[in-house]
């Protein structure tokens, strides 16, 4: 099958440098003979001048060099189409590609993007929103929504902007309706993964897949504060196994289980995040799984 490429650069995402991501795409891609393009990602979502091309032109990968709100903005928008994506991780995070084994290098993604290897992922529905990896409520999103307005971007700034929210944390209230059980509880967050972590290896739901067809859902209820970090510690090392949402309920820190589709009312208006991206908060999501939503080139 004769490939052809179009590669997406978010200019804005990450702290490294593009200019010279342009001149090690285009060396390794004319090694490879394989016709491409080199475009910048639409700061709107808008792509469909992208999906004419697609279908006018046969491109048949889109690679995405951005982070994780940048490819569900782009898979969003094109994964109705026979087309792979591939990743070059280039955010502050890169959650996806971690959690699909995408090295961070971009010539070693590069080499992953031209094996060609690719197989269909789950996505999430957040109300109307589709997400690639991971939304939350709560602390990890203020936290995202005070990152989003800082200048300087990377993992020293995050870590910096989440000890401070650390301290000034409260919980919020909130209704859970799954099939599973009805319940109301106080939480610092509450996280709906597809993938397995925040980002930078932050493994929040340590059982999660992309392919299972179903999400994660941590809850991390309120608590005296010196017991959080060693909370979330037993989550992100996985001593916290997957539950049965039964009458114990109130005797866990952390609520740790799965399903296919979940409601949550916001009463106390927590913020909201979507693959890190600040949005919106609402006083009702609804929240579910679209199993195999796009076609993602990564090791075999």
């Amino acid at each position: 099958m004769l490939r052809k490429i179009v590669y997406l650069i978010n200019p804005i995402s990450g702290t490294k440098e593009k200019t010279s991501l342009k001149d090690i795409i285009h060396k390794k891609t004319t090694e490879q003979n394989i016709p491409f393009e080199i475009q910048v990602s639409s700061k709107n979502g808008n792509y469909e001048n992208l999906r004419k091309k697609i279908i006018a032109e046969k491109i048949t990968d889109v690679v995405i060099c951005g982070g994780d709100g940048t490819i569900s903005s782009v898979a969003a928008a094109l994964m109705d189409l026979e087309v792979r994506f591939g990743i070059i991780p280039m955010g502050s995070g890169n959650g996806l590609a971690l959690t699909a084994k995408i090295p961070v290098s971009p010539v070693k993604a590069l080499e992953i993007i031209f094996q060609g290897n690719a197989s269909k992922v789950d996505g999430l529905y957040i109300n109307n929103q589709f997400s690639c990896m991971l939304c939350g409520l709560g602390f990890d999103a203020q936290v995202a929504h005070d990152f989003a307005k800082e200048k300087k971007r990377g993992l020293q700034t995050y870590v910096k902007i989440s000890a401070i929210n650390f301290f000034k944390a409260s919980p919020y209230v909130f209704t859970i309706k799954s099939k599973e059980k009805n319940f109301e509880t106080e939480a610092f967050f509450i996280s709906i993964a597809n993938s397995n972590q925040f980002g930078n290896n932050f493994k929040i739901a340590p059982h999660a897949s992309l392919k299972d067809g179903l999400m994660d859902i941590v809850i991390v209820k309120k608590m005296n504060k010196l017991m959080l970090p060693f909370s979330i510690l037993g989550q992100i090392t996985g001593i916290n196994a997957l539950q049965q949402l039964d009458d114990h309920l109130n005797r866990r820190n952390i609520i740790y289980f799965q399903t296919k589709s979940i409601q949550i009312h916001n009463t106390g208006h927590a913020p909201l995040h979507i693959d890190g991206d600040p949005v919106s908060t609402s006083s009702v999501f609804n929240i579910r799984i679209k199993p195999k939503a796009f076609r993602l080139l990564q090791p075999s």
